[in-house]
């Protein structure tokens, strides 16, 4: 199949898929006489791997780790659920990075009076004056 069908049916569009194999993540594509690529139903189940764990927010590198394992047959599952952990440590981390900034912006919103006045607790605090006008 084509480069436009295996992106239909992997959900991968076809500059992602070019990216990847630019990358290395996935394997070049067989090449028509033409010169056009030619993906296999293989291919495409690979592409929906990538796809899936990209959305799950593993880095390309993650990525072409887990697929190298995912392709392993002897594989160890103690690596495969030691990515997912860092993974989940990653979240965690940014689950706390924008609490708490939720909560400075919501501090900064209560302070703000929200009128015709110059004073802006938002603004003051923005630019790293916390003492703003209430």
């Amino acid at each position: 199949m084509n480069i436009g069908a295996a992106a239909r049916q992997s959900g991968v569009p076809a500059k992602t898929i070019r990216y990847y194999e630019a990358v290395g993540l996935i394997t070049a594509a067989e090449r028509t006489a033409a010169g056009y690529r030619v993906y296999s139903q293989s291919d495409v189940e690979t592409l929906r791997f990538v796809q899936r764990a990209r959305s799950l927010g593993f880095s390309v590198e993650d990525v072409g780790s887990l697929l190298a394992l995912w392709q392993d047959r002897a594989r160890s599952s103690a690596e495969v659920k030691a990515l997912a952990r860092r993974r989940v440590a990653d979240i965690d981390r940014k689950i706390a990075e924008l609490t708490e900034m939720r909560a400075t912006l919501k501090d900064l919103m209560r302070r703000c009076h929200g009128d015709q006045r110059p004073d802006c607790p938002i603004l003051n605090g923005l630019a790293g004056n916390r003492e703003g006008s209430d």
